[in-house]
């Protein structure tokens, strides 16, 4: 019997799980840059260069170890336009008896593939996701018969699965959680290491000039792609990042700094999130140096629970509630996405900066999505498809099983409290605090109303009190609704007149 082991752009690993047992003499691996996934949602031109780069590279690999690829580039004449279509064409090409695929990570993929086996008229086995520390199962035990699934503690149960940073049971340093020597701002002198910039070769060159012409309409530009497109180069990017960066990490992981979108952060995610990284590998690496004296604990276990807390369980967190966190809309958000989310023009320099970083790398890091850009669509009450679609197609680490968890449930509240204890929202004294954004701004951050007022100010304020009935429960925003009942009622109705002056504005596309 032959197979054919269809690898998607985002599993470009030699050990992931189509691939195990082929038969090099028989088994045919396809790989295919087919319109439908480039296309159901006008993704970054970047991480369409990004993704198509290392698909060829990675194909180029597997074909010089003796691997039978065959690989359909966008323009080649037998490109059948979607992955259903282009396996079809594949099996009519050859005498193959199964397919074997892994279990995409997006469930649109994977409820159409549930069907493939009645189409296709041959064997489709799906194998497990083998990308991640624990399989989908681990987290549907752990959530089950809770009312609530916070991460911190599904990141302390993985922690004790996997031993990293646990002795005899117990957390390495006595806490499982440094997060409190995490949220310290940039000081103004502190230099920021150069990030990896990879030169393009001839393969890179030729996706580059198929992006710029077939995507031209596309979000973003590309004069700033130096992505890593090979394994070695994802690698790379690791090792530096240790050598380079991890020190700082933690204590600057939060800070936010004009014209800095690199930061000291990892840039890992791109890597992980295809296959080009292990999981395994990058947090082995990382303790590494940990326990050669290289970075401090704080660093290295904010580090792990990026990794073991929030990819283990938002990958979890997506397939336990999908397809019903697709609908979600608790707090009934309806405003359409402003214009300026695609154009960066606007007065509000921390938005302005970070959409232009967005535009010009695919890539912000988490505190802009979460405090900034996120903070922004919660306060506004941004319709959360349209939103979820920009995080989806602006960034190129983005699939489906990552952002809708952090888009819809952490940043927009939709799921109504299932992953999230309160509304991550935040006026700008928030962002004055963690970024130097509000020092070069048209807005005055100290100021509550009136037209040279923070509108993040007036803002959050007017997203409390149209909340608070929903929020009036929630013990940890009991503070903060105290504290609105105690305000000036003059006061309060200034920033609600502010708020809809705003939102006035925002309907007929009026600089903001």
């Amino acid at each position: 019997m032959a197979a054919l082991r269809l690898v998607l752009g985002d599993q470009l690993s030699r050990s992931i799980s189509c691939l195990q047992g082929i038969d090099k003499k028989r088994d045919i691996v396809l790989m295919a840059e087919v319109k439908s996934e480039a296309t159901y949602v006008k993704h970054h031109k970047q991480k369409i260069a990004f993704l198509f780069s290392a698909m060829r590279h990675f194909a180029k690999s597997l074909k010089d170890d003796g691997f039978n690829v065959l690989y359909i580039d966008y323009h080649h004449d037998d490109n059948r336009g979607s992955l259903e279509a282009q396996v079809i064409w594949a099996l009519e090409q050859h005498d193959l008896d199964e397919v074997i695929v892994t279990h995409p990570g997006e469930y649109r993929l994977w409820q159409a593939m549930c069907e493939w086996e009645k189409s296709l008229g041959v064997t489709v086995s799906m194998q497990e996701d083998n990308r991640f520390l624990v399989p989908q199962s681990f987290f549907d035990d752990w959530a089950k018969g809770k009312k609530q699934l916070r991460m911190e503690f599904f990141y302390r149960e993985v922690r004790k699965h996997t031993g990293y940073l646990v002795n005899d049971g117990e957390p390495e340093g006595g806490k499982w959680n440094y997060d409190a020597q995490n949220r310290e701002p940039m000081p103004s002198d502190k230099d920021v290491p150069a990030r990896s910039h990879y030169e393009a070769d001839k393969i890179t060159q030729d996706v580059l000039a198929l992006v710029e012409d077939t995507f031209d309409d596309h979000f973003g530009n590309l004069d700033n792609f130096a992505f890593a497109v090979t394994r070695n180069q994802a690698l790379d990017v690791l090792n530096t990042f240790i050598d380079e960066r991890l020190e700082n990490f933690g204590r600057y992981q939060d800070a936010m700094v004009m014209n800095q979108p690199w930061m000291f952060h990892s840039h890992i995610s791109f890597y992980l999130n295809c296959g080009l990284l292990d999981v395994k590998e990058v947090i082995e690496a990382v303790l590494q140096a940990y326990y050669a004296g290289e970075a401090p604990l704080n660093s290295v276990e904010g580090f792990v629970r990026q990794i073991i807390g929030w990819r283990e369980y938002i990958r979890g967190f997506y397939w336990y509630f999908m397809p019903e966190l697709a609908t979600k809309n608790a707090l009934n958000a309806t405003r359409d996405l402003p214009e300026f989310y695609w154009t960066a023009d606007t007065r509000m320099n921390c938005l302005k900066q970070c959409i232009t970083e967005t535009r010009d790398n695919a890539y912000a890091h988490h505190i802009q999505r979460l405090m900034v850009l996120g903070n922004f669509a919660l306060l506004a009450g941004l319709d959360p498809e349209q939103v979820n679609e920009w995080y989806l197609l602006v960034y190129a680490d983005a699939y489906e099983w990552v952002e809708m968890p952090n888009v819809s449930s952490m940043i927009l509240y939709a799921d109504g409290g299932q992953l999230a204890s309160k509304p991550y929202a935040a006026s700008g004294s928030y962002i004055n605090k963690m970024s130097d954004y509000c020092k070069r701004c048209e807005y005055s951050v100290k100021e509550k109303t009136g037209h040279q007022a923070c509108p993040f100010n007036y803002l959050y304020w007017d997203f409390i009190n149209r909340h608070k009935a929903q929020l009036e429960n929630n013990h940890r925003m009991g503070m903060i609704l105290k504290t609105m009942g105690r305000m000036d009622d003059s006061k309060l109705q200034a920033m609600f007149e502010d708020a809809e002056r705003f939102f006035d504005k925002l309907a007929v596309n009026e600089k903001v």
